[in-house]
């Protein structure tokens, strides 16, 4: 055989095994057919899921059969019926509805159904949306979505931001912004001093270990009696720092704490962190978007006097998980930490009118997320986003003001936002003991779900208003529940 026979033999192998394998791969090119069925089948569990959800539990306890759970893969696929029924039956039931109007635990996400067409849209179409060049359409809606919270925020034109995939991420950019403009290096580093509270999210302390920080100062800055950072005391802090030849780096403080929804004083924080040239970070994940309600304004303006913020929309615009927004003063900070340059992107090169997204974040794949937050803002319109975060606030009120009235039940003070800490205080029994007794029992009924905090060894439950299906029938009914299940502990405890 000659060598063009051979090459030709060899070729013609090739064509057929590549034809065949392609043959194989087209299953994952579904036909009309067997779309739509399948999204028939979807359509028909989510409605299901939806009609339920009022009636339904808030949490559901049983997950015992979880851990012997097996959900193999086969080498053949399997029954649309099946695989479905296996989430509906194994996924959606045992542990926290997050969709549930009942969900009072945590800070609540929401779940909006124009945001669920809007990641099924974004799935289908798999928008890249890391750089302008890539898809100019999905960059620049993005980029108006920064530009709008950066005006909502108060920030000037000078400001840029980014979506990232949560608080948690969010945070993270924001501190490595900090780093760089503050320019803390290793040879520095031991000198630079952090500035938190106990009541700072863990998600902070996580991302000084993630940029590097850990080997920096943290001081745990000293609270109010409400839970706030302690001003005069901050300041005699940064100042003595300062005079023991330390660098007074960077201030972590909240516009709505995860325990009980405190707003620290942000405006007196930013003067002394200007005085002290100290970065001011707010983390703003759970109150940032009550600037919406015109209600918060006095309590929530001074943001605009940070050097960075974060916002989450899957709390304050009741998105599904997944959406972290950290917004930074300068844009150059941004550019400067995440900025980066690789030959194989040589024709995605910057357009002046849009910053990609890539450039100002750790992301470099970067799905189109930011349509789940566009979607529902133009078809819903901003009003009924502002009307559901006042109504949320009056329904902590509502909470306070019944459960303050309530025999033997007190509460850690007034909301500011919509978290309200609230105990029962029972004649002969240990206060914390009886209190986790009444979480449990809350949890085992599990039409609503509570979550609990322990500050200054007191254990305190807590409700959080925020999830958009949550309504004044729902308040109601933790009321009743309170009332139940504290006589039939007490009935318990007491033998009969």
């Amino acid at each position: 055989m000659n060598i063009i026979a051979l090459y030709l033999s060899v070729m013609n192998a090739l064509i057929n095994k590549i034809k065949k394998l392609e043959k194989a791969a087209l299953l994952l090119e579904p036909n009309q057919n067997t779309r739509e069925s399948w999204h028939k089948q979807v359509s028909e569990i989510a409605e299901n899921f939806l009609g339920k959800l009022e009636n339904g539990k808030a949490y559901d306890q049983d997950s015992s059969h979880i851990k012997q759970l097996k959900l193999p893969f086969t080498e053949k696929g399997m029954l649309s019926s099946k695989v479905f029924g296996d989430i509906v039956n194994h996924v959606d039931k045992p542990g926290i509805n997050p969709a549930s109007g009942g969900h009072l635990g945590y800070i609540p996400g929401g779940g909006l159904y124009a945001s669920a067409l809007a990641d099924y849209w974004v799935d289908v179409t798999n928008r890249y949306a890391g750089v302008f060049f890539a898809n100019p359409g999905a960059v620049k809606i993005e980029n108006e979505l920064i530009r709008w919270m950066i005006k909502l925020v108060g920030y000037p034109e000078t400001a840029w931001g980014n979506l990232a995939s949560g608080g948690s991420i969010a945070n993270l950019i924001a501190i490595v912004a900090a780093r760089e403009a503050k320019a803390i290096t290793p040879e520095n580093i031991r000198k630079a001093v952090i500035y938190v509270s106990k009541q700072t999210h863990h998600s902070v302390e996580k991302a000084f270990r993630i940029a590097g920080l850990q080997y920096a100062i943290t001081r745990t800055l000293p609270l109010t009696k409400k839970l706030k950072i302690d001003t005069i005391r901050f300041e005699e802090i940064a100042e003595d720092d300062k005079k023991q030849g330390l660098i007074p780096f960077l201030l972590v403080s909240s516009a709505g704490t995860t325990d009980a929804g405190v707003i620290d004083p942000i405006s007196a924080l930013s003067e002394i962190c200007t005085r002290y040239a100290i970065w001011h970070h707010v983390d703003a994940a759970y109150g940032g978007f009550f600037l919406l309600a015109k209600s918060f304004s006095s309590l929530l303006k001074a943001v605009n006097k940070s050097d960075s913020v974060v916002l989450d929309p899957h709390k304050g615009l009741f998105l599904p998980y997944g959406l972290g927004v950290v917004l930074v003063k300068s844009k150059t900070y941004l550019k400067d930490a995440f900025r980066y340059e690789a030959s194989y992107m040589q024709d995605a090169t910057e357009v002046e009118a849009e910053i990609s997204p890539a450039d100002v974040s750790p992301e470099l794949t970067k799905h189109f997320r930011g349509l789940r937050m566009w979607l529902p803002l133009r078809l819903h319109g901003i009003k009924v986003f502002r009307a559901a975060l006042e109504e949320k606030h009056l329904l902590a009120r509502y909470f306070y003001n019944k459960i303050s009235k309530l025999y033997r039940f007190e509460t850690f003070g007034k909301p500011e936002l919509t978290v309200v800490m609230f105990r029962y205080i029972p004649e002969s029994y240990d206060p914390n003991a009886f209190n986790q007794l009444l979480i449990d029992e809350i949890h085992r009924d599990g039409r609503i779900f509570l979550s609990t905090t322990t500050i200054n060894d007191v254990h305190w439950l807590r409700v959080a208003v925020l999830a958009f299906r949550t309504h004044i029938k729902i308040i109601d009914l933790i009321l009743q529940l309170l009332v139940e299940k504290v006589i039939l502990i007490e009935n318990k405890i007491s033998g009969y």
